[in-house]
């Protein structure tokens, strides 16, 4: 008996406008599901991030809401016939959504499920379309971190029929949801990694890293799987096969499914290279090369049909049953029914967009290789031997013919990696190659200006006279520490991180002047000259301490030492001469009103009072004017007896010495 439990989504309405109608998919962070847009009567895709997802504490803080956005908006700008595009976004009780175009038909790995794998022409007209979404995210600085069959959809047609592959429109989805979960989310980036773990390039398992090379590598990974049926590695344990990727070459197709051109396997080794150097520069770059194989099986499938014997995939349940013979035919496809066209498809072309219609040098080999048989058939008259002479001869032309289309216009790429850009340069254009030059990158291995990467490869094979881009070295990337003081702690974090800095939090410490969750400093300093990938230590604010320090500064050491100690405060003293009165504290550290702890030191300079000087002689003089000397020398005076009358003591004597302020005793009588 099976047991199902209810979607709580089902028929909801989120924001007051998308009825929820049913479920499509359950993927490793979120569900898909259909809704109508009640506002524009629409069908929609609707992807909500799993519960489990939000309920990281880490994903809870309003910093992840925000990335979700960025991507979100991100995704909405790319505009592209082959991106399932976005068209709003949100949160419904507390889990974020994207609301996506409705794409009715099925996923890539619905239809790998269903026939094991595709013929070349299928397999390279789905993977140009791939490549076309993925190349145009890719110009907008946009990585997708999650090629897999499962976000590549295949339109149907409107009747409802089953789409032709070669004509069908391929359309990818999901650009950036893995980054921005992944980015909020610490413990979960090892789920993400392992939720693809197929396709995964070997840099993002050994560095972490992503950028548009590494698509190209999950592409190259979809390629093989569609024309072997089969991913190359296989594990019991998923981080046995992301190692798998770091430590090994992937197999060339033809190795599990003998009789494939030996242009789909340069195609699928140039792109599943493990140095991402050695792999085209992005989507784009991989998109023009596919073009150039479907254009070579193209002229090779007008001379002649090439029939594979069909070899069981080994390993896949799909593969298990008997499939038909493959046929490899002529991949230009027929014109593209109307629903099927691409925008920049005009109506009545009998090509898609990127196939060559001019007279091509195969197109006129073969007008010339025609009009020959003609002639040689005229002079062959009805002679039994003339004609096959005429057809070996017709043979040989065929045969130099293909040799030359197929291998001999073609020549190896020269080793121009590591030389300076000029010689590189100089070098190849004496081979009679064209040379462009890409966008230059950083590198710590290889000098300032020389060639960091080279596309073809080296050794890898080019036509004659075709063109080499060449990659540039920026040398060393070195930067200053950014300034984050007085940020609080995730947008320093955030900063840092986009400077490609490892950020680290030491311990936070109190500060009487920046509030909590603020960074207060920097180890290294701000300014100080770093590499990427550097350690950076932040400092953090816990605001104010508990305790305030009095203010002790004009009172008796005495009085101070009473209230330290009721604070839990401890008191040190240093005597200064000065002339306030002895015990008064003259100064103070820190300062009053600055924020302690218990237990803390303050620190308090103490006068040792005025100088001591010698106390004059009075005696026989009158009583006033004495009087009058002592006070004007600081001491004060005190008078017994008559103070009209003549001093007849003092008290300190003559010549004693004492501080400014000693009260000295006059008898007058």
């Amino acid at each position: 008996m099976d047991i199902q439990v209810a979607d709580t989504l089902l028929n909801s309405l989120i924001d007051g406008r998308y009825r929820i109608r049913g479920r499509v998919a359950r993927g490793g962070m979120a569900t898909v599901y259909t809704a109508i847009d009640e506002r524009l009567d629409r069908t929609v895709a609707i992807k909500i991030i799993h519960p489990n997802q939000a309920r990281d504490a880490q994903m809870q803080l309003a910093g992840f809401v925000e990335r979700f956005t960025d991507e979100a908006k991100t995704i909405a700008r790319l505009t592209h016939p082959n991106v399932v595009a976005v068209y709003d976004q949100g949160i419904h009780g507390g889990l974020p959504y994207l609301v996506m175009e409705y794409v009715r038909g099925r996923t890539l790995r619905d239809i790998l499920a269903e026939r094991g794998r595709l013929n070349p022409s299928e397999a390279l007209a789905i993977m140009e379309q791939m490549l076309a979404a993925i190349g145009a995210a890719h110009r907008a600085g946009l990585v997708h971190r999650d090629v897999k069959p499962e976000n590549v959809l295949v339109a149907e047609a409107p009747s409802g029929g089953p789409a032709n592959l070669v004509d069908g429109v391929v359309k990818v989805a999901d650009f950036g949801l893995a980054r921005a979960v992944e980015a909020s989310s610490e413990t979960e980036a090892g789920n993400q990694l392992m939720a693809t773990v197929a396709y995964v390039a070997p840099e993002l398992v050994t560095e972490g890293r992503a950028d548009p090379r590494t698509d190209v590598y999950a592409a190259g990974i979809v390629l093989f799987e569609m024309l072997t049926g089969r991913v190359p590695y296989d594990a019991d344990r998923a981080v046995e096969v992301a190692w798998q990727h770091v430590d090994r070459d992937v197999p060339p197709p033809s190795t599990l499914v003998p009789g494939l051109p030996p242009v789909l396997d340069t195609l699928v080794v140039r792109a599943t290279r493990r140095d991402p150097g050695a792999r085209p520069t992005d989507a784009g770059a991989l998109q023009a090369q596919v073009q150039v194989v479907r254009d070579d099986l193209g002229t090779a499938a007008n001379a002649h049909t090439a029939v594979l014997r069909q070899i069981p995939s080994v390993g896949h349940p799909a593969m298990a049953v008997e499939q038909p013979t493959m046929v490899v035919s002529s991949v230009r496809p027929t014109e593209r029914p109307p629903w099927a066209r691409l925008p920049d498809q005009q109506q009545g072309e009998k090509t898609t967009p990127h196939r060559r219609r001019a007279a091509t040098p195969a197109d006129g080999f073969g007008e010339r290789l025609r009009e020959l048989a003609a002639r040689l058939s005229a002079i062959a008259g009805g002679n039994r031997v003339a004609v096959i002479a005429v057809v070996v001869a017709i043979g040989l032309v065929a045969a130099m013919g293909g040799w030359w289309f197929g291998v001999g216009r073609y020549t190896e790429a020269p080793a121009l990696v590591s030389m300076a850009g000029k010689d590189a340069q100089a070098q190849a254009e004496r081979a009679g190659f064209v040379v462009k030059f890409g966008d230059p990158r950083y590198s710590e291995a290889v000098a300032k200006d020389a060639v960091l990467a080279q596309d073809p490869a080296s050794a890898a094979r080019i036509v004659r006279g075709g063109t080499i881009t060449l990659t540039l070295s920026l040398g060393p990337e070195r930067f200053p520490v950014p300034d984050v003081s007085g940020k609080t702690f995730d947008l320093a974090q955030l900063d840092l991180e986009q400077a490609n800095l490892v950020v680290a939090r030491g311990p936070d410490r109190y500060d009487d002047n920046l509030p909590k969750g603020v960074v207060i400093s920097t180890n290294p300093k701000v300014g100080t000259v770093v590499k990427p990938g550097d350690k950076i230590t932040v400092t953090v604010s816990k605001g104010k301490a508990p305790i305030s320090v009095p203010d002790l500064v004009g009172r008796n050491i005495n009085e101070a030492r009473s209230d330290l100690s009721k604070l839990g405060l401890k008191l040190t003293e240093t005597y200064k001469e000065s002339d306030k009165p002895k015990d008064q504290i003259i100064a103070q550290s820190p300062d009053s009103g600055a924020g302690v702890v218990t237990g803390a030191e303050i620190k308090v300079d103490v006068s040792k009072g005025p100088p001591a000087v010698p106390v004059p002689r009075v005696i026989d003089l009158p009583c006033q004017q004495a009087k009058q000397q002592l006070e004007s020398q600081g001491f004060t005076v005190g008078i017994n007896i008559n103070p009209n009358a003549v001093v007849r003591f003092q008290n300190p004597t003559e010549n004693t010495p004492a501080p400014p302020g000693t009260q000295i005793v006059l008898t007058c009588f």
